[in-house]
């Protein structure tokens, strides 16, 4: 497996350094890292729309079924709280701040994955080999220049709650999680940027679900790249990932933690997508992620958690993100 890394970090600095346009994967673990030159994508198999850049020629199609079926089976409570109790245990004996616990939830639709790459509203969708859709909401690392710029996303609430914006920035809980992911974020860039800093604090991105909006907490750290950065793509990768808003803090015994309470493979899910057009670079976390798993169709979702959590109200989290980003489903059955 570390053969594969490397080869796909040798891959990203030559490409990068020769301004060859690339389009890439990268798997939770970094294990199976996958790289193409843009011209080599083969559009049958893999299709991507990174925030307006895509191999999608066909564009978006009206052939949604009249109704639409998304049904999900979470796993019960009694078989989160252990998950949650492993992730306690830890933090209250301090070997993590924070730890994003993450969990598999069956659903059923009538729906193809191609129909949910084209119709989901998000910006960053991809569909690979009919094995798994992506359509998500966050920005990983984007490149214009010589500065980098990372939106870690942490903290979300259902938009319906009254005053839901004064309500997510007041909370507590919620604001001690997002400054620590947000003070991962600085040290992770720091490896890899100079002058590192915070440009946007705890700001509001509101996404769209089939059912309900939703309220997702942001913020912006930026730096700039040393002189000698030189298209070095894949070392930049290898130093970053995994993403800390999808890890948690300190990284390293955090992702002893997430293996020891999660108890499945997370695969490409919280890995991270990504594209380089020769002169820019942006990359995506994979989340809202929905995988084919022989007969089954498996969501897997996941939050932060400290000290301060709750069980019953982390597990309602985990449910409310299972969704399918559609605004205009007037006769879904949900």
């Amino acid at each position: 497996m570390e053969n594969a890394a490397g080869d796909f970090t040798e891959k990203l600095n030559e490409w990068g350094k020769a301004k060859t346009p690339f389009f890439f994967l990268v798997d939770y673990q970094f294990q199976k890292p996958l790289a193409w030159k843009l011209s080599d994508v083969d559009s049958s198999e893999i299709l991507f729309n990174l925030n307006g850049f895509t191999n999608d020629a066909s564009g978006f199609s009206d052939d949604l079924p009249e109704h639409i079926q998304f049904d999900k089976h979470p796993l019960a409570f009694e078989d989160y709280q252990p998950k949650f109790n492993c992730v306690l245990h830890h933090l209250n004996a301090g070997n993590s701040f924070l730890v994003n616990l993450s969990v598999p939830t069956p659903v059923e639709t009538n729906l193809t994955l191609e129909q949910i790459f084209r119709h989901s509203e998000a910006p960053y969708r991809l569909l690979f080999k009919n094995r798994f859709v992506c359509f998500s909401p966050e920005i990983f690392v984007r490149i214009r220049g010589n500065r980098i710029a990372s939106f870690p996303m942490k903290g979300t609430i259902d938009a319906s709650v009254p005053n839901a914006e004064q309500v997510i920035l007041s909370d507590y809980k919620e604001a001690a999680e997002h400054a620590t992911i947000v003070d991962l974020i600085r040290n992770d860039m720091s490896m890899v940027a100079e002058k590192v800093w915070v440009e946007r604090y705890r700001y509001i991105d509101r996404i769209q679900a089939s059912d309900k909006a939703l309220l997702q907490v942001s913020s912006e750290i930026a730096g700039v790249l040393p002189a000698n950065f030189n298209g070095h793509y894949g070392d930049l990768l290898k130093k970053l990932l995994p993403a800390g808003s999808i890890t948690g803090a300190p990284k390293p015994r955090t992702l002893e933690i997430i293996q020891e309470a999660e108890q499945y493979n997370r695969g490409y899910y919280t890995g991270v997508m990504g594209y380089f057009d020769g002169e820019n670079f942006e990359s995506a976390v994979m989340i809202r992620f929905i995988e084919q798993q022989d007969q089954q169709l498996v969501f897997k979702s996941g939050g932060g958690i400290t000290a301060l959590s709750n069980a019953r109200s982390e597990y309602q989290e985990v449910i409310d993100k299972v969704y399918l980003p559609f605004s205009h489903t007037p006769h879904a059955v949900l």
